[in-house]
C-alpha cells in the first residue's frame, strides 16, 4: 500500500493560522521601500495552504482569483467549505504537488506563495515547485517563501533528531502523533534532568525544550515529526531556486528592513563593506541568529526611478489595523527591544485615529506642523505595519467589490466561533487580508447580527452559550464557577470590545 502522506503528519490537522505575509497588497511597500517595480497582482497561488485560512481570507477580502492545494484531503475539505461560504470564487484541492503543478487548465501567476512548507517536504516535492514557478510566475510575478534558516535553527538539531529518533524507536504503534509527541518531550525533560554534556554545552537548549513543552501540539507535531525537516541557509536556498530564474527582491518582514532595531551600528557599517547583496543576507543571517526567514523573489527585478518611487510611495495607501490606545510604541527586532520616538509616532497615529485609509502623503501633509519629513513618515510607516499596528489598504472601489465576499465568509466563521476556539481571524475588505478577532469578540459580533444592542446584551447571549456546553471563563489562571460572575466577566470584556475594538471592525469593514 502506497504511502500517500510522503512522511508527512497527517493524522492531525495543522493549525488554523492566518499568515499575514501570503496577502498580495502587502507586497507593494516594501518593494517601493527597496526601490523596486511591484506587479498588479489578479491571480494568485498558496501551495500548502493547511486549514485554508489565508487562502480564503484573501479570496474574499480582494478581487485576486486565488488557487492552491494541500495534500491533506481534511485540511482541504475545510478550506472548500470556507470558500463555497464567502462565494469567492477560490479553487482549492487536496492534490499532492506533483499533481498539482502540472495541471493543464491553471493559469499564469502574478504571486505565488509558500509558508513554511519548503522545510518539510522532500527534494523531489521541492524540484516539481521549483519548476512550477518557472513555469507558471509571470514575468514581474512575485514568489513569496518562508522557510527554517541557519545558524538560528542549527542549536535545534540534535533535539529534533532526539524527538524524531524516540518516536520512531518508542513510541507505542497505533498510539497516534500527539501521544508520541508528548511521550517524547517527556523523555527529553527527564533525560535532560541528568545533565548531559550536550545540555552543558548548549545552555540555551534546555529553556528552548521548556518552550516547546507550552506550545501548541498540532503546530508541534507538524513542525517538528514530518519525515522531511531542513533547515537551509539562504545561500543554499538560492541555488536551489535559480532554476526558477527568479531574483531576491527584500524580505517580507517590514521589521527586518529597519536596521536600527536588527543591527549595531558597527554590523551595519560592516555590511556596507560586502558588495555582493546575496552574501550580505548570508553575513546578516549570523548578525541576526535568523531562524525563520520570510522574502519575497521576483521573476524579472525592475528598479524604479527616483521620480517614480517617489510618486508611487506616496500614494501608497495604509489604515490604521489596531485600536488606536492599544499601539504601544515598542519595537522588537533581533538586539531587542526599541522605544519609538514620541516625537514622531503618536503624531502618525494621531492622524490615522479615525481609521480611515490614508495615503502616505496625506500623512506627510498632517504632520508638517509637528516637523516631521517624509524619511520619517515612511520609516514610521513601516514599522508599525510590520509591527501589525497598520496595514496596507485597498482602494474605496475594491472594497466595495469585496464587502460581500468578506460578510459571508466572516458570517461563517462567527457561527462557528459558538462551538470553537481555534478560528481567530475574520476578513476585512478594507486591508485585504485577516484581522485578529478573539472567540468572545466574534460572539459579541455575532450578537449584534442577532439584534443585541448593548454590552450587557453581547454577554447575556454568549453566556447562554456557553453554559449550554458547560462551558467556564478562567480569570488569572482559574476558572470562574458560578454563573453570576461569569456573567460579570463577560459584560466587562464586552463593554471593552464595545468602547475600543468595535469602532475599528466597523471602520476596516469586519461588521457593519
Amino acid at each position: 500500500m502506497s504511502d500517500w502522506t510522503a512522511g508527512y503528519v497527517a493524522d492531525i490537522g495543522y493549525t488554523y493560522g492566518y499568515y499575514t505575509e501570503l496577502n498580495p497588497l502587502r507586497v507593494k511597500l516594501p518593494f517601493l521601500n527597496a526601490g523596486i517595480a511591484f506587479p498588479e497582482i489578479s491571480a494568485a497561488c498558496e501551495l500548502g495552504f493547511g486549514q485554508g485560512m489565508s487562502a480564503n481570507i484573501h479570496a474574499a477580502a480582494s478581487a485576486v482569483q486565488w488557487w492552491g492545494t494541500d495534500f491533506n484531503p481534511a485540511q482541504a475539505g475545510f478550506a472548500q467549505e470556507l470558500a463555497s461560504a464567502s462565494g469567492a470564487g477560490a479553487r482549492l484541492f487536496d492534490q499532492a504537488f506533483a499533481e498539482f503543478c502540472h495541471c493543464a487548465d491553471l493559469p499564469d501567476f502574478d504571486y505565488i506563495g509558500l509558508h513554511g512548507i519548503w522545510s518539510w517536504i522532500s527534494d523531489e516535492n521541492r524540484a516539481v515547485i521549483v519548476d512550477f514557478v518557472r513555469r507558471k510566475l509571470k514575468v514581474g510575478g512575485v514568489l513569496y517563501m518562508s522557510y527554517n534558516t541557519y545558524p538560528g535553527w542549527a542549536p535545534m538539531l540534535p533535539l529534533q533528531h532526539l524527538l524524531a529518533r524516540h518516536t520512531d524507536s518508542m513510541g507505542a504503534a497505533g498510539a497516534g502523533t500527539l501521544n508520541r509527541l508528548d511521550a517524547a518531550l517527556d523523555f527529553a525533560k527527564r533525560f535532560f534532568a541528568t545533565n548531559p554534556l550536550y545540555t552543558q554545552a548548549n545552555p540555551s537548549i534546555s529553556a528552548r525544550l521548556q518552550k516547546l513543552t507550552e506550545q501548541n501540539r498540532n503546530y508541534l507535531a507538524h513542525e517538528y515529526f514530518n519525515r522531511n525537516w531542513d533547515p537551509m541557509h539562504f545561500a543554499e536556498f538560492a541555488k536551489w531556486i535559480e532554476p526558477a530564474k527568479v531574483t531576491y527582491a527584500c524580505s517580507a518582514h517590514l521589521l527586518d528592513h529597519i536596521d536600527a532595531v536588527n543591527l549595531s551600528a558597527e554590523q551595519q557599517q560592516f555590511l556596507q563593506t560586502l558588495p555582493d547583496p546575496m552574501f550580505r543576507q548570508t553575513v546578516r543571517d549570523f548578525m541576526v541568529n535568523q531562524q525563520f526567514r520570510r522574502d519575497y523573489w521576483v521573476k524579472g527585478a525592475r528598479p524604479l526611478n527616483l521620480v517614480d518611487r517617489a510618486e508611487q510611495i506616496r500614494a501608497h495607501r495604509v489604515v490604521l489595523a489596531a485600536p488606536r490606545n492599544g499601539v504601544e510604541l515598542k519595537a522588537t527586532g533581533s538586539i531587542g527591544e526599541a522605544t519609538l520616538n514620541e516625537s514622531v509616532y503618536p503624531p502618525i497615529l494621531d492622524v490615522l485615529a479615525d481609521y480611515k485609509p490614508r495615503t502616505l502623503h496625506q500623512i506627510e501633509q498632517a504632520v508638517k506642523d509637528k516637523g516631521l519629513v517624509f524619511a520619517q513618515v515612511l520609516q514610521a510607516v513601516m514599522v508599525l505595519v510590520g509591527k501589525g499596528d497598520l496595514a496596507a489598504a485597498q482602494d474605496d472601489k475594491a472594497i466595495a467589490k469585496a464587502k460581500p465576499h468578506t460578510d459571508k465568509l466572516n458570517a461563517y466563521l462567527m457561527n462557528k466561533a459558538r462551538g470553537s476556539n481555534d478560528l481567530a481571524y475574520l476578513a476585512s475588505p478594507a486591508t485585504g487580508g485577516g484581522i485578529t478577532v478573539n472567540r468572545f469578540q466574534q460572539l459579541f459580533l455575532l450578537a449584534r447580527t442577532q439584534g443585541k444592542k448593548t454590552p450587557e446584551e453581547y454577554a447575556q447571549f454568549v453566556w447562554q452559550i456557553l453554559a449550554a456546553q458547560n462551558q467556564r471563563l478562567t480569570k488569572e489562571g482559574k476558572v470562574i464557577e458560578s454563573a453570576e460572575d461569569n456573567l460579570a466577566e463577560l459584560t466587562g470584556q464586552a463593554q471593552e470590545f464595545a468602547e475600543k475594538r468595535l469602532p475599528m471592525l466597523k471602520a476596516l469593514g469586519v461588521t457593519g
